[in-house]
């Protein structure tokens, strides 16, 4: 198997674990339902967001609209440096695939923000229907991308002298995520630990390359 069909396998992998676990979500749940996994530190816990990884917010409808159309160009450009990535026999299929991962991820949440409010009605004190005669809940690209993880692994109170937070819930970790999110966090940080000196190899490679001819310096 070429570098090319396992960096496939590996996005179709990932899409499709990301899709069919937050439809099931989306046809089962309504928001703010919560089961438990393992326990209370390990929760399925039904949310939406409009914005970034984890569940954090980005200003308002255009910045909405700015964060998907970011998204989208982003997605072109890693795809574009994966195909670059794959025809080189040096580099390691584990950099392939951290960058795959990293695409797969983008590509998943992508598809909640500019699908989701078209196929499906809101899902506020209901489950959400596929399809609903009357028209989904947004337009396109103004969908809520689907989270379920939920780790509340640590709570209880910061210390009373503590300036701002003494005596407040401390909850760790708060934030709720997807397969999508999984799937970035991982490829950065294998990519951070374990292959950040490839970058500076690819980046002796670009120094020796001038923007005008294309050719080399030497």
């Amino acid at each position: 198997m070429s570098k090319l069909q396992k960096s496939v396998l590996i996005i179709v992998g990932v899409l499709v674990i990301d899709q069919l676990l937050k439809f099931w979500i989306k046809t089962n749940m309504y928001l703010g339902e919560e089961f438990s996994v393992i326990g209370n530190w390990f929760l399925i816990h039904f949310v939406e967001n409009n914005g970034m990884a984890f569940g954090f917010e980005f200003a308002g409808g255009y910045g909405k609209i700015f964060l998907s159309l970011f998204r989208i160009v982003a997605v072109v450009g890693i795809g574009w440096y994966l195909l670059k990535l794959v025809k080189r026999s040096d580099i390691p299929m584990g950099f392939i695939a951290c960058v795959s991962l990293i695409l797969a991820g983008a590509v998943g949440n992508i598809i909640d923000s500019a699908f989701y409010g078209i196929i499906f009605s809101d899902s506020y004190g209901r489950v959400a229907e596929l399809f609903p005669d009357g028209g989904g809940y947004a337009s396109f690209l103004h969908g809520k991308v689907v989270d379920m993880f939920y780790f509340p692994l640590i709570s209880g109170h910061y210390p009373s002298w503590i300036p701002g937070v003494g005596g407040q819930e401390f909850l760790f970790f708060r934030p709720v995520f997807n397969i999508a999110d999984s799937a970035i966090t991982v490829g950065i940080f294998s990519v951070i630990i374990f292959y950040w000196r490839l970058f500076s190899k690819l980046d002796q490679e670009r120094s020796k390359v001038t923007p005008e001819s294309g050719k080399d310096n030497d």
